[in-house]
Parts: C-alpha cells; structure tokens; sequence
C-alpha cells in the first residue's frame, strides 16, 4: 500500500517517576477586608502532581463559592474576612511523593465603613499558553473594584466560545477542556462595573500545537530510463511539519540529478538504481507520519541521442526562446521533447519542464522573472525511453519598467515637514535594479507640482519648508535602467498645525495610566499663559480639555 500513512506519535512510553523542589512559592500579602487574596505555587513533576491548598496546616475547604483552587496551582479568595488570616501553604502529591511548600501569611485589614468607588483593575490576567491537542487549560482573571466587577470572557476574533469545551471556575477563570485546533485564538478578560460602561481588559494566546497530517500524498509512477520523476508532498501541523525524503527507508540528499523543493522530489536523467519505494516524511515536535509512493523504472536500450546545438536569444524582460538541433541518432523515434529551466543564480532553485510535440525545434518560454539569469537543457523522449541532457545553456532577461509603485507613508516631525518613506518594490515586481525615485508633491489647493529625483538606494525623504496646517498632496515614481514605472496615487497628508509645544512623548505606565511630557519651543517667544491636553480611544469621542498650569510639562493620565 504505497499511499499509506503511519504516525509514530503514539508509541508506548516508558515514563520516570519524578518530582521538582517548587518553582514557584507562596508570598506574604496583606489584604484590606473585602478584597481578593490570592496565592500561587508551582511544581514539575511526571506524573502531574496533584495540588491541594492547607491553612495553618489543617487542609483548605475550597467548597465556599469564594474560594478557588485552580489546577494550575493558583489560589483565589474573595471577599477576604478576619477568618481568612493565617498562614497558607501548598501540597504537591504524586502517587510516589509529597512536597510541601513554604509558608505565606495572610494578613487581614479592617476595612473602612463606607467604601469609595474603584475602577475595576485585574490583577491577575490570563497568561500565554501553548498546548497540545486534547490537553485541559485554565485562564486565569482576578479582578477588583467597587462594585465588584463583573468579569466576562470573548474571543479577539469575534468568534464564539465552544460552550460545551469550556466552563467558568470561581469567580471568572476560564477553564477549556479536550483543547482542539479551533480553541486557539486570543482570549479577552473584561472586568466591567455593574450597571456601567467602566471596564478594563485583558488578554492571553493561546496557541494548540498538533501533530502533522498530510493534504496531499505522493504517488506512484511509472518512467522510462533518463526521464523525469515528479513526487509532490504536503503537510500541515503546528508548529509547520519539516519535510524529508527517503528512498527504500534512507534518507536523500539533493545532487546535481535529484533535488528537493521542500514538498516536492524531482528526480531528472532517472536511472535503473532509481527504481525504488520513496518515502515523504512530516515531523515536528508532535509527531511524524510517513506516506509511500512506487517509482517504476521502464527499460529500454535503443533510445535516441541528445538534442544538441542548443541555442537561446532573450526575447523581453520575461521570455526567452530556446532552440536546439533533432538528435543524431534515432531522431525519427522521438515523440516529443522536454523543456528544463531554472534561475541560474541561488541555491536549490525550483526546475521546471515543459513538453512540446516532436514538429519542432523551438520554443519560447515567457513566464520569466525580468532582469535574471535562467539555465536551460532539452531532453528527447521516444515511447520506452529518453535521451540524455543536453548540454546547458545560460542566457538572461532584460530589464523592465517597474510593475508597480513603492508604497509611501506620510508623517510629520513638526507643523513645517512631512516625512515621506516608503517600502522597497518586491523583486517580482521591481523587475530589475531601482536607480532613481521621482518624488511629486504639492499643495491640495495649488495645481503647482514640484518634482525631486531621489537616488535608488533611499527610502525616506524629509520635505521642509512647509505651511502649517495644510493639507498637501504627496505621490512616488520608481525608475530602473530601462525607464519610469507607473505613479502611486496621490496620498494627502495635514501638516500639524503651529504650536509653541515640541517633541510629546507617551510613556504607558501600566494597563490604565499613560505618561504624558512635552517640551516648550525654545524658539518659539510668544508668551504661555496654559497647556490644554485633549485625548481620547481611538474611535471614540475627544475627551478634555484638561486645563494645565505654564509650569506643568508632565502630566498622568489615569482610568484609561
């Protein structure tokens, strides 16, 4: 059965017993009555250990609807009260061993009688995970607030969350079972205020990693001595399966006759010794699988001599046209020819074959890469057999126009420039060396276009002497050896307007609070009498101004 897959994923595994000294230990926290305590711990172990939580050495109830113990080795305690204080420490089980931790206090504040409003905060998030298929994982949201916020659990994407996988623990940890490829995604913990629109976020990957499976299997073929032998092999998994050849169980190495293209086996100029079973192989670090396929080489000793007298002449930037001579010997038994190309500069190039009918000597390939060096050789093939290859010509094609515009962005360092920088053309698109850029710019409300002509090596060019506050129109033109591509489209940018304020800089502090600082112009010699500072999310409405003293040049912005 040579199109059969095998997995080695599930082979028997001999496991040792063992068990760490605790990674992680439990720390002293003090905790105003009300609030959230938590605790975490973590162990190595093989088996997993089993984690079980004690307070002053007596084992913890975690059936109240306030306390959770998560699997991972987390402990949550909500609405802390003077019960709760005392000293916390885990236990970490195996059927062979039992660690204990060290000892944390939990110590209990009396809280005020009248509490005052809190923004909700989460102060323990989900964290990045990375699992195996069928796996259970727990992601974890403590938040605080007043009024206790109300947590809730979405998906970046949008997409739904698999509700019959996936259940709540405690007060709003996320624990999704029998982990399957679709469970991956970015998950988003809201912590919102009842009754309001007051709410922080947030968010944790969580990636599944799966064994490779394949898409397309290769398959058997018969071939006649010196031609041609195609295999094609995909996989896919996570991460991406590496993929290797094997022929009758031992591995390849590409030489100048066979030669491999990650999913594919090409195997030219094909020999006796190449009859054989070849074998496609995916791995990662989940697993592998194996798929079989049969080569079958047919025989024959009369075959004809090579084609000879091959010649090539460029043609365009994308085609070439090759011609050659009918062989010497037994010409009138040839059915047709094959086309060999490749770029003749790179390591392990893809080779491509056409085959034509045997009514003529030529042909034009134009399907090529402008500006770039191809090797061709032509091989004749009659019903048993083919000859072998010609000798190989190099030749080039030209140049071209570029196809396509870089693409430009536009932005300003001060209310007299705009910034102008841009990508450079991708090779399929640049068909040949860039050797000049012609920039055109100006104003929305003036039909005046001023051009520069930038050298091919630049990627940004800085346009000053601007007026501020306007509006200005900015577009690029790459050029090669041969001439100007096409334009990019006019792209408009406003120039900030005049201000007596340079260089803002934002520094985020933590998850709700940004930094703000600022600089006076110096040059600047109006006098200051205030700094309003406006700010506002992104599609949203402008909140402010804040109105700030002349002194003031850092200012915080909390509840964000």
């Amino acid at each position: 059965l040579y199109n059969s897959a095998y997995t080695y994923s599930e082979c028997e595994k001999l496991y040792l017993i063992a068990i760490s000294a605790f990674e992680v230990q439990p720390i002293s926290i003090e905790v105003q009555e009300g609030g959230v305590a938590r605790f975490a711990c973590k162990i190595s172990s093989n088996p997993p250990a089993a984690i079980t939580w004690e307070l002053n050495r007596t084992t913890l109830s975690v059936t109240m609807d306030r306390i959770t113990a998560l699997p991972t080795g987390v402990l949550q305690i909500y609405d802390v009260d003077q019960r709760d204080a005392g000293n916390y420490r885990c236990v970490a089980a195996t059927v062979a061993h039992r660690r204990k931790s060290m000892e944390a206090s939990l110590t209990v504040i009396p809280g005020k009688e009248s509490k005052s409003f809190h923004t909700p905060t989460i102060v323990a998030g989900p964290q990045n995970i990375t699992t195996s298929l069928h796996q259970t994982v727990v992601l974890e949201c403590v938040a605080t607030g007043n009024p206790k916020p109300i947590i809730s659990w979405s998906r970046l994407d949008h997409k739904s969350i698999d509700v019959f996988n996936t259940r709540v623990l405690g007060n709003g940890n996320l624990m999704i079972s029998d982990i399957r490829l679709q469970h991956a995604g970015v998950y988003v913990c809201r912590a919102t205020t009842p009754g309001t629109r007051n709410f922080t976020v947030a968010m944790a990957t969580l990636t599944v990693l799966a064994p490779p499976s394949f898409v397309e299997w290769p398959e058997s073929l018969t071939r006649p001595r010196a031609g041609t032998a195609r295999f094609v092999c995909q996989a896919e998994g996570i991460p991406s399966p590496k993929m290797s050849w094997l022929k009758n169980g031992r591995k390849i190495h590409s030489n100048g006759r066979i030669k491999m293209y990650n999913s594919k086996l090409v195997i030219n100029q094909i020999i006796p010794e190449d009859d054989a079973i070849y074998q496609c192989m995916a791995e990662n670090s989940q697993g592998s699988i194996l798929s079989r396929a049969r080569l079958t080489v047919v025989m024959s000793e009369d075959r004809p001599s090579a084609p000879y007298n091959v010649h090539a002449e460029t043609m365009s930037s994308s085609a070439i046209l090759l011609a050659w001579e009918r062989p010497l010997y037994n010409s009138d038994k040839v059915i047709a020819y094959s086309v060999h190309y490749m770029k003749a500069e790179g390591l392990n190039n893809e080779e491509y074959q056409v085959v034509i009918g045997n009514d003529t000597t030529h042909y034009i390939i134009d399907d090529l890469e402008p500006a770039s060096n191809y090797t061709f050789y032509i091989v004749a093939y009659m019903p048993m057999g083919a000859s072998q290859m010609s000798d190989h010509v190099i030749q080039n094609t030209l140049e071209d126009v570029p196809l396509r515009p870089p693409e430009i962005s536009l932005t300003s360092r001060s209310p007299t420039d705009i910034l102008v920088s841009w990508l450079p053309i991708p090779a399929k698109y640049r068909r040949g060396q860039v050797v000049l850029y012609r920039l055109s710019f100006r104003l929305s409300t003036d039909n005046s276009v001023q051009v520069l002509e930038l050298p091919g090596t630049t990627h940004e060019h800085l346009l000053e002497g601007l007026k501020p506050d306007s509006v200005y129109l900015v577009r690029i033109t790459a050029a090669t050896r041969v001439g100007l591509g096409e334009s990019s489209v006019w792209t408009s940018h406003r120039t900030p307007k005049a201000t007596s304020v340079k260089e803002l800089h934002l520094e985020p502090l933590n998850c709700t609070t940004i930094s703000v600082k600022w600089q006076q112009d110096a040059e600047d010699t109006a006098t200051i009498q205030g700094y309003k500072l406006y700010y506002k999310e992104e599609g949203q409405q402008e909140l402010g101004p804040i109105f700030l003293d002349t002194s003031d040049l850092l200012y915080t912005l909390g509840g964000l």
